[in-house]
């Protein structure tokens, strides 16, 4: 549990001892990993894939830690999240930031399409503005961004340019073998399935997501999904790292990207997840992700 005060979520108080004077050291528990600093960060999620982000600006120093990430993360014992974000000094001038996005298991992801809605608000947030364009360095590419609705301090819906896909790794025996309409591999800065079935509430998520990506060396995120009409698409996921998600905007823009190289989506899709709905828009030279992220609170750890 954690206590909410104007909207900073902060550790629990046990007992009836008194907190520590302004002055004193930042006393942590054995399950902490910051003795002496306290990470300042923001909670976000996009459509229930949630994300804490921290910004350089704000934590000098600040730098990945598998450990750290798998700590915060953990729903029972941390703050409780589908990944880390660090949003680094970028190096190149004319961009924003630079993402680093750690899984909840520590491991590090090339991109989130959710993600990188979650810190394009967080750097709204903090420049004081909910209208604009950034321009976000990740290991997948730099991705340019741009407001499109909403309140920075509470929903705000943004587009991000997600790049062009490219053919993903081979398909693995498995893959190749499950029961499915269509099948693809696609990498849109990082690597994903796509699974064409009748019915995706109908198949055991954890279960066959996890065992499909094991077989993928570097690990891959499976979507199932199930075509409503040319505009229209059901999409649940295994997220790589991360395990069952509410929904994942990579996941969807390769998914579009795999409908319409079947020839069952046209260029603007809707696309339905357990959080909620993304469109895509596919156009000659990109994808075109748009979804909202929605801020949910200061989070000092």
């Amino acid at each position: 549990m954690w206590e909410t005060r104007s909207g900073t979520l902060r550790p629990p108080r046990y007992g009836g001892s008194a907190p520590s004077p302004p002055d004193a050291p930042h006393r942590r528990g054995p399950g902490h990993l910051w003795s002496e600093h306290v990470l300042r960060m923001t909670k976000h999620h996009g459509l229930g894939n949630d994300f804490l982000v921290a910004l350089a600006q704000d934590n000098p120093g600040l730098s990945p830690d598998p450990s750290v990430a798998r700590a915060l993360c953990d729903r029972r014992r941390g703050v409780g999240a589908d990944g880390l974000i660090l949003g680094l000094e970028p190096s190149e001038e004319g961009d924003d930031a630079c993402m680093v996005l750690l899984n909840a298991d520590g491991s590090e992801a090339e991109i989130s399409g959710n993600g990188i809605r979650c810190l394009a608000q967080a750097l709204l947030r903090a420049a004081g503005r909910s209208e604009g364009s950034l321009r976000i360095e990740t290991a997948g590419g730099v991705r340019a961004l741009r407001t499109v609705r909403g309140d920075a301090d509470g929903e705000v819906w943004i587009q991000v340019d997600m790049g062009q896909v490219r053919p993903g790794p081979p398909m693995a025996p498995a893959s190749a073998a499950y029961a499915a309409l269509h099948r693809s591999t696609l990498d849109i800065g990082n690597p994903h399935l796509v699974l064409h079935v009748e019915d995706p509430h109908a198949v055991d998520l954890a279960a066959d997501g996890a065992r499909l990506e094991a077989e993928y060396p570097d690990g891959i995120n499976v979507h199932f999904v199930d075509v409503r009409a040319a505009d229209r698409m059901t999409l649940r996921v295994w997220e790589r790292g991360a395990g069952v998600t509410e929904a994942c905007g990579s996941g969807a823009t390769a998914a579009v990207a795999a409908a319409h190289s079947w020839g069952l989506v046209g260029e603007h899709v809707e696309v339905a997840m357990p959080g909620g709905i993304a469109v895509v828009d596919l156009t000659d030279d990109t994808l075109l992700l748009t979804g909202p992220s929605v801020f949910v609170a200061e989070v000092h750890a």
